[in-house]
This record gives structure tokens, sequence and C-alpha cells, in this order.
């Protein structure tokens, strides 16, 4: 009366194949990393400006304290991505003004979101960092905001 089935179901699992599984704290920590990457390819060129820029809002920045920065994110980085340094770009020439103030807008900005995925990490070293960073570049935010 019944056939047998002859072929395999719609319906049955597929065989799950051996493609290797982050856990959330992995994706996070490589999320931090990325961010934190990021800013610190800013604050270096921040840094470059304020050593070698002629413009009167590169000379407002302290150079000393961009360096300083720099390497802390560089070792934030460094521990989050299991002790590799990250790769420094060389930064480019040039200070305009605008130029000034829109690194110092995407500075804030990626230290924002550092600090968000810090976090949702619960990474208190991160964390510091981050809201630091944030604190450091929201000054000519708050001079643009009052104008």
């Amino acid at each position: 009366m019944y056939e047998p089935i002859r072929t395999k179901s719609v319906h049955t699992m597929a065989a799950t194949p051996e493609i290797p599984h982050r856990s959330r704290g992995e994706e996070l920590d490589i999320r931090l990393a990325g961010q934190l990457t990021a800013l610190l390819t800013v604050t270096d060129e921040l840094h470059a400006l304020a050593v070698h820029s002629d413009a009167p809002e590169a000379r407002e920045l302290d150079a000393a304290a961009l360096e300083a920065a720099a390497d802390r994110i560089a070792e934030q980085v460094a521990r989050l991505s299991g002790g590799h340094h990250p790769l420094r770009a060389e930064p480019t020439d040039g200070g305009t003004p605008a130029r000034v103030a829109a690194l110092q807008q995407r500075a804030h900005t990626l230290a924002g979101n550092a600090l968000a995925v810090a976090t949702s990490r619960a990474d208190a070293a991160a964390m510091a960092l981050a809201a630091e960073r944030m604190e450091a570049h929201s000054g000519p935010m708050r001079d643009l905001a009052s104008a």
C-alpha cells in the first residue's frame, strides 16, 4: 500500500560543516580591537599634525598627551588581540583647520564607539581609556556647540 521513501527528506538536518564559531566575548574583543585601532590611527594623525603643522588649531594640540594616549591605545589593542601590536600607518602631511576639526570629531566618534563596545564587554580598562579619549576630543566640539 505504501511505498518506502527512497530519497532523503527535505526536513532532515544537513550535516553541520566544520565552521569555527567564536563566542560573543571573542567577537566583542575583535570589534573593540578594531575600534581602538581606528582610534589609534586618528590619534597618530593628530599627533603628527601637532608636531609638524603650522596651523593654529594644530598648535593647540598637546603632542606629548597624544603620543602617550597612542601608546596606551596600542597596549590595549595588543592585549585584546593576543599580544599582537597593531600596525601603525605613517601619518599624512597637511593640516588645514578643517582637517584638524574633522580628525577631532572622528576621534570623538571612534572613542564613543569603543566605549559602547567596552561597556557591553565589561572591560574596565578599555572603558576608562575610551571615556578619557572621548573627553579629550570633546573640547573642540563644545566650542562648536557654543558658537
